[in-house]
């Protein structure tokens, strides 16, 4: 499945714009992770357990749209989106959108 952030593909033919198709996904940071993360926020440096986390969560936010766009007969997924929350406490949620097309 072709997957892109731009709105249209160089040297293809888009045949059929199918419709918008998305992919959710909330997932929990443990309070270990919260604790030391508050601590490189102290003393500086890369809180790497939050960065492992949140490209876990892009990963199946991208995986379930193209899912879901494979669902309803696409080849592709043009002008993708990724929207990054927090939700709760120590929750982050990803959400990932485009418009799922048939291309040539």
């Amino acid at each position: 499945m072709l997957m892109t952030t731009t709105s249209t593909l160089e040297n293809k033919t888009v045949k059929e714009y199918i419709g918008i198709v998305s992919g959710e996904t909330i997932i929990g940071a443990n309070i270990f992770k919260d604790f030391f993360s508050a601590i490189r926020d102290i003393v500086g440096g890369r809180a790497r357990s939050y960065e492992k986390v949140l490209r876990k969560a892009k990963a199946i936010a991208l995986k379930e749209m193209s899912e879901n766009a494979a669902e309803l007969g696409a080849n592709g997924v043009i002008g993708i989106d990724l929207d990054y929350e927090t939700v709760g406490k120590g929750m982050l949620m990803v959400t990932a959108s485009g418009t799922a097309i048939d291309y040539e």
